[in-house]
């Protein structure tokens, strides 16, 4: 049986090894994979590193490095553990992968370059660990989360569900805009509160049960109207905005500050058994003002005060909302730009139907004018789903 040793000095035969020098100029370039122990990683790593520990590589780095033609550069603390490394990629099909000289020890010590990288704390590791387990998400994405900052508009029955999806999660700032007080009549479907919270403020309410389920998330409370004066101020800085409003006056005023500020909005409505989903992403995409240039006559559009939901109807669209946000946020999928998916609870079905960019669109068109933040009140009839598109 061959030694270690032996083991080791049979890799170095049978791979590339590069000196940091070589390596430094092509950072931006190759990929550079870190196979020390999480303690080791810690404690510095190389800028732009993907961390894998060696005991994992064979089950894990498919799907952490998935295009096989790209460059890997492999490193550990001294060089060892980065040439069976890089022996292991090789068997595996990757075609140019090339071990570095020294490993982080030597990098260090010539004076290049390094970071200490954030990382996921013991408890986060435990509550988030499903997460880190997803290629697509895994540490890197969980940090991204925890860095993100998502505004709620609404703490009532879309707005509930997307809220403890996000917190759960572990999307790091919520924003949560509302002026109402809990209700006995909310608690139907606004499963953010509960009876011995009727009569407090909602976003009080939603605060507390956040806070409740997971305490790393910082929960930034606007107990105002949004209006013309401070829609601008309250939206900016945050990455993704989700829409539980049910009226036209906010949805137009918050689709003409999203598109000066730029900030994709995950749009969603029910009624009664029915509800919708889309992404605005500005620019990218079409934006509410395309999908409704005008709002329906207001006895087509009756709000679900006046025409009931079904309670566990806002849990189906808030989730998905809460979904389309971290998809925004990760990068990860397909979103909803350009489709509306539609549910319909009665026959359990949901359609897609495509929503196209207006060039003529007063607001985002190739010929649109200058933005004007304004109040709507002229169209302050409630509503729920656009009547066309039902």
């Amino acid at each position: 049986m061959p030694t270690s040793r032996e083991l080791l000095n049979q890799a170095r035969a049978e791979i590339r090894e590069v000196e940091p020098a070589v390596v430094e100029p092509r950072l931006g370039e190759v990929i550079v994979l870190d196979v020390r122990e999480p303690d080791e990683y810690e404690q510095g790593a190389i800028p732009g590193a993907v961390h894998l520990p060696r005991g994992f590589l064979e089950f894990q780095v498919e799907g952490k490095l998935p295009d096989k033609q790209r460059p890997v550069v492999i490193y550990c603390a001294g060089g060892a553990r980065s040439a069976l490394a890089a022996k292991t990629l090789q068997d595996l099909g990757y075609g140019e992968v090339e071990s570095l000289v020294g490993g982080f020890n030597r990098w260090k010590d010539e004076g290049r370059a390094w970071i200490t990288p954030k990382v996921l704390t013991p408890d986060q590791r435990n509550r988030y660990q499903r997460h880190l387990l997803l290629p697509e998400v895994g540490e890197l994405g969980q940090l991204k989360l925890l860095e993100s900052k998502v505004l709620l508009l609404g703490a009532g029955g879309l707005g509930s569900p997307a809220a403890l999806y996000l917190a759960a999660a572990g999307v790091g700032t919520l924003g949560i805009i509302d002026m109402d007080v809990v209700d006995a009549s909310n608690l139907q479907r606004q499963i953010l509160h509960n009876l011995d919270r009727i009569g407090d403020r909602k976003v009080d309410s939603a605060k507390k049960t956040i806070v409740a389920m997971n305490p790393d998330i910082d929960v930034q409370t606007y107990d105002v109207r949004l209006g013309a004066e401070n829609v601008l101020d309250i939206i900016r800085g945050y990455d993704v905005i989700v829409d539980g409003t049910d009226n036209f006056p906010t949805r137009y005023l918050v689709n003409d500050a999203a598109l000066l500020e730029r900030i994709p909005v995950v749009h969603g409505s029910i009624f009664r058994f029915e509800g919708q989903v889309t992404v605005f992403d500005p620019y990218n995409g079409p934006c509410y003002r395309c999908m409704i240039p005008e709002p329906p006559p207001a006895e087509l559009a009756p709000s679900c005060a006046e025409a009931g939901v079904l309670g566990v109807l806002p849990g189906i669209v808030g989730s998905i909302q809460a979904l389309e946000a971290i998809k925004l946020l990760l990068g990860l999928g397909d979103p909803l730009i350009g489709r509306l998916l539609a549910f319909d609870a009665l026959d359990e079905s949901f359609r897609t139907f495509k929503v196209r960019r207006d060039p003529a669109c007063p607001a985002c068109g190739d010929d649109a004018g200058e933005i004007v933040i304004a109040e709507y009140d002229e169209l302050c009839m409630p509503h729920a789903l656009a009547p066309a598109l039902r």
